[in-house]
């Protein structure tokens, strides 16, 4: 009976532990305003001296400002961290997103984080690709107002097919959630063509001049 006891609470443990290896830490303290100046290195941001910290260490302007942060011009995407230095250490961040007309964010993972995203104006295509084998897509056509979720590294995409600018404010649930281009990482990796074309059931050729769009 101890025995059995025992491989039960050893059991939990390691559940409980796995679970603990898959997110963000929780926080110590209130708050640990990033300190981007400290020459401290730490599994993260050292904090700001507490008595140093005022109202605008929690937060951000220009969401509502489209066309700033980093532009794909192969995707027509715009893509703006909010840098809140009071975030820091609390297992989030946030991003602001614009997307042109006929634009595409392309299918990506965060792998370590959840998104929550809601549309600021305009419209959008938004969705997940469920894992393997079922691969199936959820997916809504969103407008201002609208919130979505994701969860935590599957595949997702939005698209918009209007024909007026889209923006969208996400919050992620990691401080580091992870970013992975699918396309850009098969594709423009240096992969074998070989490899590509049997994972993508065609040729050999087919797969170099998709992988040459990526590399030039």
């Amino acid at each position: 009976m101890a025995s059995t006891l025992l491989l039960v609470v050893a059991a939990v443990i390691a559940l409980a532990a796995g679970r603990g290896a898959a997110f963000d830490p929780n926080p110590l303290q209130d708050f640990c305003v990033a300190d981007n100046t400290s020459k401290v290195h730490v599994n993260g941001i050292p904090c700001k001296d507490p008595a140093t910290v005022t109202p605008d260490d929690f937060f951000f302007s220009g969401v509502d400002q489209a066309g700033a942060g980093t532009t794909s011009r192969r995707y027509g995407f715009t893509a703006l961290p909010v840098q809140i230095p009071g975030l820091n250490t609390l297992g989030a961040s946030h991003v602001s997103v614009d997307v042109a007309p006929g634009a595409v964010f392309p299918p990506h993972i965060h792998p370590r984080a959840s998104e929550t995203a809601v549309v600021l104006g305009g419209a959008v295509y938004f969705g997940f690709v469920s894992s393997y084998p079922d691969n199936k897509v959820y997916a809504k056509v969103l407008r201002k107002g609208d919130v979505f979720a994701v969860p935590q590294g599957l595949v997702h995409f939005l698209y918009n097919n209007g024909t007026e600018p889209a923006s969208l404010y996400a919050s992620l649930s990691s401080q580091n959630p992870g970013f992975v281009l699918l396309a850009d990482a098969l594709f423009g990796s240096g992969l074998p063509d070989d490899l590509l074309a049997k994972a993508f059931l065609t040729d050999v050729d087919t797969a170099h001049k998709i992988g040459a769009k990526f590399r030039a």
